[in-house]
């Protein structure tokens, strides 16, 4: 299932649609799901989002906010892709919070955003073993949505990310898909930050980045990394949370 998280309805037209398309593209079924505060309004909010989405009931999701966990929901329907409404920055790190343990990838939405554009996706690679993670997903939009992979490589001393690089390039080889390779002009602890900017000037339609492995105390104070490229980022930035029991495409 593609599965959208929707924080206020009467500005996730947009967004509701994009998820809506790439479900049918992955051949997914395709699902809202909205909190509330209390289990009393459960029932009044799915007969309201009922008749304003159009969607089925079993496609629609309301769970108490105080009593549910997003990664338990998520589990429990199967969902491959999520969606995150964003109707403020100021609640990315709170969501990221949310989002840690999650076990599929995660893509956070602005109301500013128009359609999603999977036309071309940017991948900028670093030198961490969980990068080749983000490889199955980009290979995903590869497959079913014809997406060109722009591949993004760090501009490293060291040999990992070119290495990591041609794993990922095995597989897009194997299967035929559109990509490319670029040179960074910033490390992989900067990389993705760049990213930004390439996506800006290649008119690509997402970025896919890996989550931190942890946060450090610069993190906790300041936010780590996929905090600062989704609250800077002009187009959808889908995230990868790197777990070792994930199994690691073309490791």
């Amino acid at each position: 299932m593609v599965l959208v998280q929707i924080q206020q309805l009467s500005t996730a037209k947009i967004l509701i649609q994009s998820a809506s398309k790439l479900a049918t593209q992955l051949g997914k079924s395709f699902g809202v799901l909205s909190f509330v505060d209390s289990d009393e309004q459960i029932e009044d909010s799915l007969t309201g989002l009922k008749s304003l989405i159009g969607l089925n009931e079993d496609q629609i999701f309301v769970r108490n906010s105080n009593k549910s966990v997003l990664s338990e929901i998520c589990e429990e329907l199967d969902v491959s892709f999520l969606f995150i409404q964003l109707i403020d920055n100021k609640l990315i790190r709170k969501q990221l919070n949310v989002c840690r343990d999650l076990r599929i990838p995660y893509l956070f939405y602005k109301d500013s955003f128009v359609e999603l554009d999977l036309t071309r996706v940017i991948l900028p690679i670093g030198f961490l073993e969980e990068e080749l993670e983000k490889a199955q997903f980009a290979s995903a939009f590869g497959r079913f949505c014809e997406s060109e992979i722009s591949m993004l490589l760090a501009n490293d001393y060291g040999s990992k990310a070119a290495t990591n690089a041609e794993k990922m390039k095995s597989l897009f080889d194997k299967f035929d898909f559109k990509y490319s390779l670029e040179n960074a002009t910033k490390d992989s602890f900067k990389v993705e930050a760049e990213s930004i900017q390439v996506a800006e000037n290649e008119r690509a339609g997402l970025i896919i980045i890996s989550a931190s492995r942890d946060y450090g105390l610069d993190d906790i104070l300041f936010g780590p990394k996929e905090y600062h490229v989704v609250k800077k980022s002009n187009i959808p930035v889908l995230l990868v949370n790197p777990r070792g029991d994930l199994y690691a495409l073309c490791d």
